[in-house]
Formats: structure tokens, sequence, C-alpha cells
């Protein structure tokens, strides 16, 4: 060991910490504080706002408040909008028949099917019964052009809990993936515990549901309905058994059975176009040869509305911190640079802030800003996407690190130098504790697939996406300013800063070094 005198020592570390930091970097993060955090959420997240919801008025409220702020901010309006339009449509399912072997069912009391398909009416000899639908299952039958049944639940294995949830799993999804893939005329899912949740509907249908415009009737998927098992009882009647017997024996045996039944079934889908934008703020960059490149920081200003709930007293959802947290952030992070430039200092790559409509209904927004970019995605170096950061989730809220934690995901399925950056801006500035449990494809929760900076990814985009984790308040009205922890909120978008700062002003881009992780949706 070097036996050089403590104070010599304590001094070296003391300039070897300074030297880490860019004094400038410091200067402009801390412009993002929790007085001018409140100000932003407490008018995007009030009951003035009504909740946010894509298509309503509080929607474009809010989208109206963040223009407002990037023009002041002094950001530029791509192609002279502040508003990048996304064609979306209202779109109402409707069930005029349903009948299995002359008994009539229900759509949501006993059976229910999303999204929108083409009016159709079929009339089916015969069902086919795939049981749990694995691969071993579909290799011995045709089901092109057939109605067919499955089990929609995880197929039991031995020493494993079984989810039998009727919310489709990870291996559910490959699963009708892959029977999408042999083109059948319908998919019937099968599920012991639909009843019970179909009886809080008792036949009313939730309103239409929102999705983008396609013109290309052949890019509708192969319808799936969602049935309770005594509707799966109405099916396979004429084989001489329940669907639980049939249920039972799949679980050991590998076969498919042709069942001999009369379906009549029909639906149309009406359409009614709905206004929606993205906001669009955008900072050039300051090199002549690395403006071209773009890193995108996000956040989605939707929410989901009014609570229309029986005998509510709140009647709005605010969503503080889902998402005007992130929202907010955005905000704060874009001041920053923004002042950075107007001082000489502006980044040397070019900054696109992207307000996300719609991530609530599907992240559609950011699903229609990626298939149709304003600079081109081979140009987008990263997306660093904030969706919830002003609040202390669950699994944190009796913890000594509930002040000074927050969940990066998905930093290092792509390119492992974005994770080296983020992990070194934390390390160099906030000093958060990074928990990465819900970095993993494979976490129940599927995380990574569920807030706008997937349809980044799903091009090779490398992202971050920042997460306080859910709490009680998880899309409830008792989602609220009040329960906001706003310097927590701040240094959440102080690491956010940090981490572009030095994207935008680095050598070079990060490597994308991994395959990309596709969702089976």
């Amino acid at each position: 060991m070097n036996k050089l005198p403590l104070w010599i020592t304590a001094l070296g570390f003391a300039m070897n910490a300074c030297a880490q930091q860019n004094p400038t970097a410091v200067k402009y993060a801390n412009l993002i504080t929790a007085d001018d955090a409140r100000k932003h959420l407490s008018i995007l997240a009030s009951d003035e706002f009504e909740g946010r919801e894509t298509g309503k008025a509080g929607a474009e409220k809010a989208a109206n408040y963040i223009a407002n702020e990037f023009k002041k901010l002094g950001l530029e309006a791509p192609k002279g909008s502040y508003f990048f339009n996304v064609p979306l449509s209202q779109n109402t399912l409707k069930i005029t028949a349903f009948n299995v072997n002359g008994q009539n069912f229900t759509a949501w009391k006993d059976f229910f099917v999303q999204g929108s398909m083409v009016d159709k009416r079929l009339t089916a000899p015969n069902v086919v019964f795939v049981g749990y639908g694995t691969e071993e299952e579909l290799a011995r039958t045709d089901v092109a052009g057939k109605v067919v049944i499955m089990i929609n639940e995880d197929k039991p294995v031995e020493g494993k809990k079984t989810n039998t949830s009727y919310r489709l799993s990870t291996t559910r999804k490959e699963i009708v993936a892959a029977l999408r893939a042999k083109n059948p005329a319908l998919i019937l899912a099968a599920n012991g515990e639909l009843g019970g949740m179909l009886k809080r509907f008792n036949g009313n249908a939730p309103v239409g549901q929102l999705g983008i415009k396609k013109d290309d009737a052949a890019s509708t998927p192969v319808p799936l309905f969602n049935i309770t098992t005594e509707v799966a009882d109405a099916f396979v009647k004429p084989s001489g058994k329940t669907f639980d017997q049939l249920k039972a024996a799949a679980a050991t045996a590998k076969q498919t059975q042709v069942i001999q039944t009369i379906a009549s079934i029909a639906y149309n889908t009406d359409k009614v176009d709905v206004k929606a934008v993205d906001v669009v703020g955008f900072m050039p960059g300051s090199d002549a040869k690395l403006k071209n490149e773009v890193l995108v920081i996000s956040a989605h200003y939707d929410h989901i509305g009014l609570n229309t709930r029986p005998g509510a007293t709140d009647k709005v959802n605010n969503g503080a911190d889902d998402d005007g947290s992130g929202t907010t952030g955005v905000l704060e992070i874009a001041r920053a640079f923004s002042q950075a430039k107007k001082d000489g200092h502006g980044p040397k790559r070019s900054v696109l802030f992207l307000g996300n409509v719609g991530e609530e209904k599907g992240l559609l927004g950011s699903e229609y800003y990626t298939d149709h970019p304003i600079y081109p995605l081979a140009n987008t170096i990263a997306d660093l996407n904030i969706d919830m950061i002003g609040r202390v989730g669950d699994e944190y809220k009796n913890s000594p690190d509930s002040a000074n934690y927050v969940y990066p995901i998905g930093s290092n399925m792509l390119s492992s130098d974005l994770h080296k950056i983020g992990d070194d801006a934390n390390n160099t500035y906030t000093k958060l504790k990074l928990d990465y449990k819900y970095d993993d494809l494979n976490d129940p929760n599927q995380f990574y697939y569920r807030s706008d900076h997937y349809n980044f990814a799903r091009y090779g985009v490398p992202i971050i996406f920042y997460f306080n984790g859910v709490h009680p308040d998880y899309h409830q009205p008792g989602d609220e300013v009040s329960k906001i922890n706003f310097p927590l909120l701040a240094k959440r978008a102080q690491l956010v800063f940090y981490t572009g700062w030095e994207l935008a002003n680095r050598a070079n881009r990060p490597v994308v070094d991994k395959p990309i992780a596709k969702a089976t949706r």
C-alpha cells in the first residue's frame, strides 16, 4: 500500500471526484427542481384536465399546455407544428350472433372479444379442440379456415404452479401467435376464471377500443374470443364429454379432436375518427457532423380519463404519477437543455422531446411515430422514456431506500454501451439505487413491453425506461398531486438529464450489440 499522508490521499480522492463530474452538466441539471416540477404537475394533473383521456377534451388541453411550454423554451416545431397527428378511430365491435347448437350466448356475459375485425358471418359445422395448443398438439391437425378451441391456461408442469388467469401469459401469447399463423377462422380461448370477471359487465360492453386507422383489412389478425367454460361445454357437448373432462385428458395426452358442432357467429365493427396528437419539440444539434443523429426523450401525457363508477365521489382519474410525473420530467429536462443552448452549451446531437398520446390505449402514439418517424430511426441513437417517476412503489414503501431509487428497464436489452452510460451517469451524479429487478424479458409483469420505449426498441433503437413501480393508486382516482414526492421526481429527472447529456455529447453513439426481443401481442 502506498503510504502517502492521509491528507494527500483525501485530496486526491476529492480531485478525482470533481474531475469525474462535468460542471456544465451539473449547472443545468440543477435547474430541474421540485418547485418547478410541482408547478407543471399541478396543472397537468388538475381536475380541469379531466384525466387526459386520449380523444377527449382533457388530453387536448394537456397537448396544448405541453406545446406552449416547448414554444416558450425555444424548441423548434418540426415541419412547422408542435403537433404530430396520430390517426385513430374508435372501433366498436358488435356481435350480432353467437349461437352454438341452438343455444344463444351474450357478449360480455358469456364471452368477450376486443379489437377491430373485418365484418363477417361465420357458420361452422365443427370445432377443433387443440388442448393447450402446444406445438406437439398443433403438428397433427390442419386448422386452416376452422374454428379452434383451446384451453386458456398454462399447461401443468409437475412441481410448478400453473397460471390459470384468463389473461394471456407470455407462453400463451406465443401459442396464440402460432395458431394465428396457421390461419384458422376463429380462436376460442376457454378459461374457468373468466365467468367471475364477466359478472361485472353483465352483458354491458365497455366503450369501443381506440386503434390506429389502417386501410389494409388483411392486416387484421385472426379473431380471439375469450369464452367461459359454460360456452366451451356447449361447443364440445356433441363429443359426449364436458370441457373439463377434455381438459383433464389434455394435461397428459397430446391429441386434437374434431367435434361435430353447429356454430353461427356474426360480427361487425363500427369506426369513428378520433382526434389525437403526439407533441414534439426539437432542438438541433450544434455539431456539424453529429446533428443528424437524434436522441429522443419521451413520456406519455395521456391517462385514463373520468371515473365513471357508480357512486364515485372522486370523478377524475388525475394520473399525477401515471404519467403526469413523466411528462413533467420531460418539460424540466427540456428546460435544462434549452438554457444550456441559450448559454452556448447546446448539445452536439439533436434532441427530440416527445409527448406521446394513446399509451393507455395500447402504446398508440409511439407506435404511429415509430412507424412514421419525423427523423429517421436509423439516425435515432436512443430513447429515454419516463413513465411514473413521482411516487414510491409498493416494494419500497418500507425500505430505507424509499426516497432514493428508480427501476431502469431495458438499458441492457439492445446495447451494453447504453447500460454502462446509464450506470456511469448515476454513479457520477445522482447516486440513486438502480434496481434492475424488472429488467428481465421473463418478468411476469412484462414492463419492458408496456410503455412507449418498446416501440423504439422493436426497431432496434436502444432504450432506457425509468419507472418507480406500481402502488395502490395505480389507475385509480387516488393518483393525486398531493401524493407526489417532488424532490424524488426531480432527482430521477436529473438522472435522465445526465444520461441524455452524455448521449447527446459523446463521440460515439451507443452500439447496438444485442438482438431485438419481440413481444407476441
